[in-house]
């Protein structure tokens, strides 16, 4: 089984292909590798918005 969606790799630091690594060392998965490089900052932007949020 193929597996052609990117994860970010937390051990690694950085967006890899298919799924290799347990699921505690990776975020994902993500459409694309653009998406996949980003995974540190989407996550920071919903903690953000989260905070916001409970803030109100």
């Amino acid at each position: 089984m193929a597996d052609d969606q990117w994860y970010y790799c937390l051990k690694h630091n950085r967006a890899e292909q298919g799924k290799q690594h347990w699921f505690a060392e990776v975020m994902g998965p993500y459409p694309d590798k653009a998406t996949a490089e980003r995974a540190l900052d989407i996550v920071r932007e919903r903690n953000r918005a989260a905070d916001q949020k409970d803030g109100d």
